[in-house]
């Protein structure tokens, strides 16, 4: 492919799109430019149908190199990137949420997108710029998709919304919003908040679209200079008589009536038999074929299902459980259920239950995050497991996958704007939440259960946070339904999964996908205004089972005590090799964190070790003032007088003169090595170096 460069002026800086020059036997290639953060994006789809079956098979991977930020990083052996971060797999996550639902979802040729972060500058958010790259990739390759979409990220500073904020003002701001869409249209948010108001929300919404249009279209002219023909894909699909009859028996045999129960079960049950229906049709009719048949009808069951919840929702507000489009399931809500751990809270909504547990550690427990963009600290983190059982399924138990930490990094998000600072509260948090039953809004359980077990803990957040799973159903701008608790059929056949938690002062986080092209923002405005009474109401709830945090911590938990000594003290804490810092600790038992601004943490379940503790260090950094009284270890005899050590590393000189008010011509004939004796601090001079006398504190008596 020819090179070629297109540039637009976005944010007050440069985007600059290039071809022709990288991976040119990608189906699609570019690199993406903005600012010095450089993101290549290819797109390739496979020629033949993937033996994946049941889903579309995209891929989608982000890729971090160190190189791109000028680090080399990893153990002492081995330097060579492993697994992806965190951080990497959400910002994957991010991409697949926005190009996923332009692809028709009955293709199933394998389709891979790979972001790769070539250079970054500590600035610009790569985020932003691989989602932008993914987009021209696929518009320009030959792959069938319904783009292009463009991403932006909004920040906010008092009054003023900033466009692809820099990490500073991101860190600074109080909206942390990444939007994408197509040119009229919002398919994916990601936002966290300081507690800011819906109305200010949907400000940036609209803020953000009127850029997003603007990188569209310029896409949009890419596409038409340089864009390949479309190749005509591999869709499963039958022969529309086919299709027809499969119809025709689910509708016959009840599926409409099965959709609606209160009970989940049930459903599933009424469903299961009216499939195997189906699959006994195929089987009797059909001698050829038969498993790609029956993903066939499948696909019919889930399209027919589909067109019966719009249907019904749109016309009668007939929802699949009976209730109305704005209640909450029955709530539930407990702390304090489990004896030994710090703190509990369950959550139940419905047949979604989450059980979140609160740890309390030290401050060195906090976790160190090592990625390409920062090298930082938390101590706050937040853990989800979903358990096979909490769907009624088996399947081998692997450790966390994409979902699982996406949806840890929401409640986790949703929950730091009301933590305590560590000085108020210098303890590491770690919350864990067990999905142990499943139907819908397991991430907005999981946020309340927090909210529960911090309290329980006695964490003093500032205030509580509830969270709601907001839906829609479309039929067009002008035609739609929002739904409040969405359970899991009406996630699976609904539009939009609207995630909003939030505090009765304002929204921390939204987390927003869709199965269609986009919504608009008058849908936007809507689920803003309607989430926000069923997040109020969800925090009467939490504040039925506990209205403010414990005064007292479980007397399992760990006691911190905090002391704040001169930073130029801290090498007498350590000592040389850390010599004194550890017979500190091993003689206690306690844990001692030491921070560069003389801060001191010190860790233990036990308060007379910690207290023995603090007198130690106490003694190692006091700074000795004139006229004060010790008790003194003398450790070394001279002719002129003797040197005493008044506290740990601490010593000064009881000159002859001082030490008793008679004439002393020796002054081994009135003290030895070892001796305690009382001294005053008689003078500090300009070096540091103290006089002790003997004869001021009998003179004083």
């Amino acid at each position: 492919m020819e090179q070629k460069k297109w540039s637009l002026q976005i944010g007050g800086r440069i985007l600059e799109i290039e071809t022709g020059l990288l991976a040119n036997q990608a189906s699609g290639s570019v690199t993406c430019r903005y600012g010095d953060t450089v993101v290549l994006a290819t797109a390739v789809m496979s020629k033949n149908a993937s033996r994946v079956s049941g889903y579309f098979p995209l891929m989608v991977d982000f890729e971090e190199r160190y190189y791109a930020a000028g680090k080399i990083k990893g153990s002492r052996f081995i330097k060579r990137e492993g697994r992806p971060s965190d951080t990497a797999i959400l910002s994957g996550r991010a991409v697949d949420r926005t190009i996923r639902p332009l692809f028709n979802s009955r293709m199933r040729n394998d389709v891979q997108v790979i972001c790769t972060v070539l250079s970054y500058d500590g600035e610009n958010d790569p985020d932003v710029i691989a989602m932008i790259a993914a987009s021209v990739a696929l518009s320009i390759s030959n792959i069938p998709w319904d783009g292009p979409i463009a991403a932006v990220r909004v920040g906010k500073t008092g009054e003023e919304m900033i466009l692809n904020p820099v990490n500073g003002e991101v860190t600074d701001g109080e909206i942390d919003l990444l939007v994408a869409g197509t040119k009229d249209k919002i398919n994916m948010i990601e936002c966290g908040a300081k507690e800011v108001a819906e109305g200010e929300i949907f400000q940036a919404f609209e803020f953000a679209q009127e850029a997003i249009a603007k990188i569209a279209i310029f896409i949009e002219a890419i596409q038409k200079e340089v864009g390949k023909e479309k190749t005509i894909p591999i869709l499963i699909q039958g022969t529309p008589e086919f299709e027809e009859k499969i119809k025709e028996i689910l509708l016959a045999e009840g599926l409409a009536e099965a959709l609606y129960n209160k009970d989940k079960n049930i459903i599933e049950e009424k469903t299961k038999l009216i499939q195997e229906k189906v699959q006994q049709y195929i089987e009797e009719n059909y001698s050829e074929g038969i498993e790609k048949l029956k993903e066939i009808a499948e696909l019919v069951s889930e399209k027919v299902a589909d067109n019966i919840v719009h249907k019904n929702i749109l016309e009668k507000e007939q929802r699949p459980d009976g209730r109305k489009l704005t209640e909450i399931r029955k709530i539930d809500c407990q702390t304090g259920i489990l004896p030994r751990t710090h703190g509990t809270g369950l959550f139940t909504r419905g047949e979604t239950q989450a059980l979140t547990v609160a740890t309390l550690g030290s401050p060195g427990d906090e976790q160190i995050i090592d990625t390409m963009e920062v090298d930082t600290k938390k101590r706050y983190i937040h853990h989800y497991n979903f358990p096979p059982f909490s769907v009624g399924e088996t399947r081998p138990m692997r450790g966390p996958g994409r979902r699982e930490i996406g949806h840890g990094a929401l409640a986790e998000k949703a929950l730091i704007p009301v933590l305590p600072s560590k000085e108020e509260f210098p303890y590491t948090m770690l919350l864990v939440s067990e999905v142990l039953s499943s139907n819908g809004s397991s991430s907005m359980a999981s946020t309340c259960g927090s909210t529960l077990s911090l309290m329980d803990a006695g964490v003093p957040i500032k205030r509580p946070v509830s969270g709601i799973a907001m839906g829609i159903i479309v039929k067009d701008k002008n035609n739609f339904k929002i739904l409040t608790d969405i359970q899991g059929l009406e996630d699976h056949y609904g539009d939009m999964d609207f995630k909003a938690a939030g505090t009765e002062k304002g929204l921390t986080a939204i987390q927003m996908d869709v199965k269609v092209e986009g919504v608009t923002l008058p849908m936007l405005e809507a689920v803003l205004k309607q989430s926000h009474g069923n997040r109020i109401e969800i925090l009467g709830k939490i504040a039925e089972a506990i209205s403010e945090p414990r005064k007292e911590m479980s007397q399992y938990a760990p006691r911190i005590i905090t002391l704040h000594i001169n930073p130029d003290k801290i090498r007498n804490v350590i000592g040389a090799g850390g010599k004194i810092i550890n017979a500190i600790i091993d003689e206690t038992g306690v844990q001692i964190d030491i921070e560069d601004d003389g801060s001191i943490f010190i860790t233990s379940a036990d308060k007379t070790s910690a207290q023995k503790a603090v007198e130690w260090i106490n003694n190692l950094t006091h700074e000795v003032k004139t006229g004060e009284n010790f008790k003194a270890k003398i450790i070394k005899i001279m002719n002129f007088g003797a040197f005493a050590e008044i506290l740990p590393g601490q010593e000064g000189l009881i000159h002859i003169s001082e030490i008793s008010e008679k004439r002393i011509e020796k002054v081994e004939d009135v003290l030895k090595v070892g001796d305690i004796v009382p001294v005053k601090v008689k003078e500090i001079d300009q070096q540091g170096r103290i006089s002790l006398s003997m004869k001021a504190v009998k003179e004083d008596n």
